[in-house]
C-alpha cells in the first residue's frame, strides 16, 4: 500500500462535497490507521458491535446488509473514498452488518482521530458532517428506487449512481468499472430475485445501454441510461458535479433532458437468462 494512500482516499472523498483548504489536507495527512483486506462477502462490521473505528473503504466495494431480511437484504452500496459507518464515530454501534461485495481493502481509522479532527477544524467537522448527510441523502434514494421505479430502471438507476459516485473520486473515468455484484447480489440491491436480475441485465445488454461481462461493465450509451434510470445526480451532493459527469452529457443537459422528453424512457421488457 503506497504511503499515504488512506488519507488520500478520504481527502479525495471529502472533496467532492466542500473544498478544503491546504491545513484540512495536512490535517488528513496524520491520520492513522490500520489496512486490512477482506474477501468476498467478509462480514466486516456485526450488527451491534461496538468498534473504537470507522472503515475507510479504499479498493473494492463494501455494503450494508440487514439482519431482519432473510435473504440480507442490501440497503445501500460503497465505493473507494466512502466512510459508511461514519456515524459511529458519534454512535458506537450499527443495526446492520457492514459487508464486502468482492475482495477489498479498508483502512480502520481510530474514532479519537476522527473526533479531534473536528475539534481541530470547523471545515473539517464541516466535511464529515456533510459526507453523513449525503449518505442520509443517497439512503433516501434508494428507499425511492426500490418502492416506486420497476425493476429495469432500478437496475440503471443503481449502474448510474455508482459510475458517477466512483468518478467522484477519480475512478472508472472511461465509464468502465468492475461489477460490485454478484447475480444474487444485484437481486438484493434491487428487491427482485436473481433470475429477473439476470433478464434485466440482458436487457440492458440488448438495448444497447451497456455491457456486463462477468465482473466488469462498461456503459456504452451514458445518455440513454441516464434517461431509462430517470437519474438526476442532486441527491449526491457533489460540489462540482458538471466535473464529474461524462463531457457530453454535463448537469444542465441531464436535468433539461429528463424534464423534456419524458416520453423517451425505456419500460422493461422479457429477456433471457445470461451467464
Amino acid at each position: 500500500m503506497q504511503s499515504g494512500f488512506a488519507f488520500s482516499k478520504l481527502a479525495d472523498r471529502l472533496a467532492s462535497l466542500i473544498e478544503l483548504s491546504s491545513a484540512d489536507v495536512d490535517l488528513l495527512a496524520g491520520m492513522p490507521s490500520t489496512i486490512t483486506h477482506h474477501a468476498s462477502h467478509d462480514i466486516v462490521v456485526r450488527a451491534g458491535d461496538r468498534i473504537p473505528y470507522c472503515c475507510l473503504l479504499l479498493q473494492g466495494y463494501l455494503c450494508w446488509r440487514s439482519v431482519d431480511a432473510s435473504d440480507g437484504q442490501i440497503i445501500s452500496v460503497h465505493v473507494p473514498g466512502d466512510v459508511p459507518d461514519l456515524h459511529t464515530f458519534q454512535k458506537l454501534s450499527s443495526s446492520a452488518h457492514l459487508c464486502t461485495l468482492g475482495p477489498a481493502v479498508i483502512a480502520q481509522v481510530p474514532h479519537v482521530f476522527l473526533q479531534e479532527a473536528s475539534k481541530a477544524s470547523p471545515s473539517m467537522s464541516q466535511a464529515l458532517h456533510m459526507l453523513m448527510l449525503a449518505e442520509t441523502s443517497a439512503l433516501r434514494n434508494w428507499v425511492i428506487n426500490l418502492g416506486s421505479r420497476d425493476a429495469l430502471t432500478r437496475v440503471a438507476h443503481l449502474v448510474c449512481e455508482i459510475a458517477v459516485r466512483l468518478r467522484a473520486v477519480g475512478l472508472a473515468r472511461d465509464l468502465r468499472f468492475s461489477s460490485p455484484f454478484t447475480q444474487a447480489d444485484l437481486g438484493s440491491a434491487c428487491g427482485i430475485s436473481p433470475v429477473h436480475a439476470n433478464r434485466v441485465v440482458q436487457e440492458l445488454r440488448r438495448k444497447g445501454l451497456l455491457q456486463w461481462e462477468s465482473r466488469n461493465i462498461t456503459i456504452t450509451d451514458w445518455k440513454a441510461l441516464v434517461h431509462l434510470a430517470q437519474f438526476r445526480h442532486d441527491y449526491l451532493w457533489l460540489r462540482e458535479p458538471a466535473a464529474v459527469l461524462p463531457q457530453h452529457l454535463n448537469a444542465r443537459q441531464a436535468h433539461l433532458d429528463l424534464a423534456v422528453a419524458p416520453e423517451r424512457r425505456m419500460h422493461p421488457q422479457n429477456g433471457t437468462a445470461a451467464t
